[in-house]
């Protein structure tokens, strides 16, 4: 491979020395130029000690560096086929684009997919289908203690923070949900003029940092947060516990995205990151988040509150549905961010690996709230990775109420997919505080595009949801969703999965939630019950505490198991040990 490289940079030599005679003494002299520069940069790759590549093969080395740079951008346009690229195919940012500019987004001679796929899901069409509703259905979020009720659109612009986002980007968003009367979500980076431009309906989203309310010491300021909260475009309050792409980590803003107007919106100092802690200060408990929703619910004079987290432990939510029975106090709304959710900067390692994906999230909370009789008070929003009509009806099957779309709502305000939001280098001024580059960015006319694009996919939510037979979300059923489980089988939703009767974990837990049921505690997060079973063994005479060979191991001891459904089962530890280690766990 070099040799060819060598002859090619020679013949190149060639080809310009060739030309550069053509030109006279004035060629020549470039021409001399050009190969001293080479010299030197050859000279100097040969002495650097930062790169081997560049010490073996000076010049001809930089080639790699060049390819690499260009590479996601080669992946792109010339080589992922139309429904496999990441994180969203070129079919649906085609999708989102053509919407965005009011252009025909029907696509000729079927789908590309396989539909055989192991995995594949459809949703079933009614041999009688309806019209679809003269308006796309709204859902009204507001439980029993909430005092201004909102009806929300099936889909809204989720949080993004000013600051990841640029001032232009999130004014066009504003002025898309103004247009379209959905809610814009603020993000953790507070309630900016910006969000107000426009007079869009907002969800103001309040985060472990507490920015926009918080005291010089960075905690909870209640006289903050009632001046804001009394505005009249904040319709709800979201508290952030967690986000889907990086769970279990607070939001970070690089301080070369930091100007002195997102300082000045944030109450932060300039030239560090802007770090937000991974747990909130203000509750600590399963019990004290409840009283904090109680406590914002008071001091907005009654508008919706809800939260929003990205699901981890069962165990957890159920604590949360203890502690709501056990206080009496509800959110009014529960946003599900599902971990192939985006992010403007995260580990790989947590964008991979940490997280329940959204449908086993989402129908997890669902399940949950049916168990103990609190669905009907609570809204359900999803998020991560709606994009679609069928997306939304996707999710309203799985469980949700109405969804939330980030990544989507930026490409229709021209985000490319670049994948450089981190680096403040977005190249059309979306997520960048580069004035030159977000200067690219119109407003109006960006502004028009978030509100046709979610004008057309609401109404393609609308119209799939008639060809189905319904109108009404409320009519939805997981037997109108299916996935392929084998080459030979699909299965509804209704088969795959266990769905909880109303009211069934106050009765009779069900054999693969009891351990779960009766672990939750309202005064504790995390799975903190012992596991007698799993206990290390105590050391004895003759054994060291690593077993090694030749050390006496003490046989495992008896130990009884309380299951709420069958009575008590005498199970040998170690035996019948199913999946989360609990003996007949499903």
């Amino acid at each position: 491979m070099v040799r060819f490289l060598i002859l090619a940079l020679l013949s190149l030599l060639g080809f310009a020395t060739v030309v550069a005679a053509s030109f006279g003494s004035a060629g020549w002299w470039a021409m001399a130029g050009v190969a001293l520069a080479l010299l030197a940069l050859g000279i100097h790759d040969t002495l650097q000690t930062k790169h081997a590549i560049l010490r073996n093969f000076p010049v001809l080395g930089r080639m790699r560096y060049l390819l690499e740079s260009i590479r996601p951008e080669i992946q792109q346009y010339f080589i992922e086929r139309n429904y496999d690229g990441k994180p969203f195919d070129r079919d649906t940012r085609s999708l989102v684009y053509a919407r965005a500019k009011g252009a025909d987004s029907h696509k000729a001679f079927g789908t590309e997919r396989d539909v055989n796929e192991l995995g594949y899901e459809y949703l079933l069409h009614s041999t009688a289908p309806v019209p679809p509703p003269a308006d796309p259905p709204r859902v009204v979020i507001g439980g029993p203690d909430c005092r201004q009720p909102y009806a929300i659109s099936l889909m809204n612009v989720s949080s993004m923070s000013f600051g990841s986002l640029s001032k232009n980007a999130v004014l066009a968003m504003n002025k898309g949900a103004a247009l379209g009367g959905f809610i814009h979500e603020t993000g953790e980076g507070g309630l900016t003029e910006h969000h107000l431009a426009y007079g869009a309906d907002l969800f103001w989203e309040v985060g472990s940092g507490y920015f926009g309310c918080r005291d010089e010491d960075g905690r909870f300021d209640p006289e903050r947060f009632a001046a804001k909260a009394a505005h009249e475009r904040v319709k709800g309050i979201t508290i952030k516990l967690s986000q889907g792409a990086k769970p279990g980590l607070g939001g970070v803003l690089p301080a070369a995205k930091i100007t002195p107007e997102v300082a000045a919106a944030r109450e932060i100092p300039m030239g560090v990151d802007c770090v937000s802690p991974a747990s909130h200060s203000a509750f600590h408990t399963p019990r004290e988040l409840m009283e904090f929703v109680g406590r914002l619910r008071e001091l907005s004079g009654g508008k919706p509150i809800g939260y929003k987290f990205c699901v981890g432990s069962r165990t957890d939510v159920l604590a949360m549905c203890k502690a709501m029975l056990e206080t009496g106090i509800a959110p009014d709304y529960v946003i599900v961010d599902g971990s192939e959710g985006g992010t403007g900067a995260a580990p790989l390692e947590y964008e991979d690996h940490v997280g329940t994906p959204l449908t086993e999230g989402l129908m997890l909370v669902h399940n949950a709230l049916v168990g103990t009789g609190l669905r009907s008070r609570i809204r359900i929003g999803a998020a991560g990775k709606v994009a679609t009509g069928s997306d939304i009806v996707k999710r309203l099957i799985q469980g949700a109420d109405f969804t939330m779309s980030a990544r989507a709502m930026m490409m229709a305000t021209g985000c490319i997919q670049a994948q450089k939001c981190h680096t403040n280098e977005c190249p059309v001024g979306v997520a960048t505080q580069d004035k030159r580059l977000m200067r690219a960015l119109d407003v109006e006319d960006k502004g028009n595009r978030v509100h046709n694009y979610h004008k057309l996919t609401v109404q393609e939510a609308a119209q799939i949801m008639a060809s189905m037979g319904v109108t009404d979300p409320a009519r939805l059923s997981p037997r109108m969703l299916r996935r392929r489980v084998d080459h030979l089988t699909t299965r509804s939703y209704a088969a795959v999965y266990h769905w909880i009767r109303p009211g069934e974990l106050l009765e009779e837990p069900p054999r693969g939630w009891a351990l779960d049921w009766e672990e939750a505690d309202a005064d504790h997060f995390g799975e903190h019950a012992p596991i007698p079973w799993m206990e290390p063994l105590e050391p004895v005479p003759g054994m060291t505490p690593d077993g090694v060979p030749g050390a006496r191991v003490a046989a495992p001891a008896r130990t009884e198991i309380k299951d709420t459904t069958h009575g008590t089962t005498p199970v040998v530890a170690g035996s019948a040990v199913r999946p989360e280690g609990r003996p007949g766990a499903g």
